[in-house]
């Protein structure tokens, strides 16, 4: 990745006001200038507001407020629920369910959305390859297809209630904005130990093989567990270990940055702590485990480690993994047009292929 296009840990929102920005006079001293900007979040903050039903409150021991949003992540209404609530609470801090590396969805436009989620090329396998490996890699692009799936159905691309985080989190005076989620190398690499190869087999060809229609009212009834998180557990309700790493070890990882992030702020006017009001934004499914997780102790380094891989007979190891791969090129094959054919055309799938069948001497 680029020097200049690397992803920070949080981006600062800028301090631009609503519709109408508040008058600076010229000379106005720097203390006055946030004195005057944190008085104007004061007024604009509701007390005691009226918000979405799909919004939760949670309170932190300091006296911190969470208002936790559960959206659906192909849903014209979730954008509405997100704007509606930083609006309301002028927050000073927003968190969203993204990484590092999704971080680019947030300043794409959604004509160039909907063309990335789309288009599965030989750039984006070789890229989740190489940051996940051979495996790894191979699943995030499956599952890529399952966002693009529906991408496809709904002309509609993913994000959208980010996109409009970020932008409301732009307009608050003193709002900062975080990225919430664990790195999803780490995610997937989890999740592919935590399968044998059999499973890892199973598991992908039923996500190239996904096809079933959407539509836009499907994605609304969805509000109550979000579309794309529904969709991959009823193709992952086979694999308990599946669902543990990517929906409950993520509840936890989710749970530990909201947390920190309800920690007291400082008053620029004379320093004082004071309670901290934080907006996140999350898949409806993730709402239950972070409100389960809210009040428990967390270990979250354990949930950042991948295990090393087993240690089976480099024959059989060799046997199954290149049958697997034949599975996952003719599946991707069918399904994705020349996704197989890039696969095959991929240097690590070419040398695991000679390894396997060497030629002739």
């Amino acid at each position: 990745m680029d020097e200049d296009k690397k992803p920070e840990d949080h981006l600062v929102a800028s301090n631009a006001s609503e519709d109408e920005p508040p008058c600076i006079a010229p000379g106005m001293a720097d203390g006055e200038t946030l004195e005057m900007l944190w008085q104007l979040r004061a007024q604009r903050r509701q007390n005691s507001p009226e918000l979405p039903e799909t919004v939760t409150r949670l309170n932190a021991p300091d006296g911190s407020i969470l208002y936790l949003v559960g959206t659906a992540h192909f849903s014209d209404n979730s954008k509405n629920d997100v704007a509606m609530t930083i609006r309301a609470v002028q927050p000073d801090v927003v968190v969203v369910e993204l990484c590092q590396y999704r971080v680019s969805m947030l300043r794409m436009d959604e004509n160039t959305l909907l063309k990335e989620a789309k288009d599965i090329n030989l750039e984006k396998v070789q890229q989740a390859i190489k940051q996940n490996g051979l495996m790894s890699g191979l699943m995030q692009i499956l599952l890529l297809k399952v966002s693009a799936h529906i991408t496809q159905q709904l002309g509609m691309a993913p994000g959208g209630e980010f996109r409009e985080a970020f932008k409301e989190a732009g307009r608050v005076p003193f709002c900062k904005f975080h990225l919430g989620d664990r790195p999803i190398p780490v995610t997937f690499k989890r999740a592919i130990a935590a399968l044998s190869l059999w499973q890892k087999a199973r598991l992908a060809w039923g996500l190239c093989f996904l096809s079933d229609p959407i539509s836009k009212e499907d994605v609304e009834k969805c509000k109550q567990k979000d579309l794309l998180e529904q969709t991959m557990s009823e193709m992952i309700g086979e694999f308990p270990a599946l669902h543990q790493t990517i929906v409950a070890e993520r509840d936890i990882y989710l749970t530990h940055t909201l947390r920190q992030a309800t920690r007291c702020v400082e008053s620029p006017s004379d320093g004082q702590k004071v309670p901290a009001v934080v907006v996140g934004v999350v898949g409806m499914g993730h709402v239950p485990g972070i409100e389960q997780n809210w009040e428990k102790e967390l270990n979250v380094q354990e949930i950042m480690t991948v295990a090393p891989p087993s240690q089976f007979s480099w024959v059989m190891r060799a046997l199954v993994k290149g049958v697997l791969l034949g599975m996952l090129g003719y599946a991707c094959y069918r399904a994705g047009g020349g996704l197989g054919r890039t696969l095959l055309s991929l240097p690590a799938v070419q040398s695991l292929l000679e390894k396997l069948w060497p030629h002739p001497a």
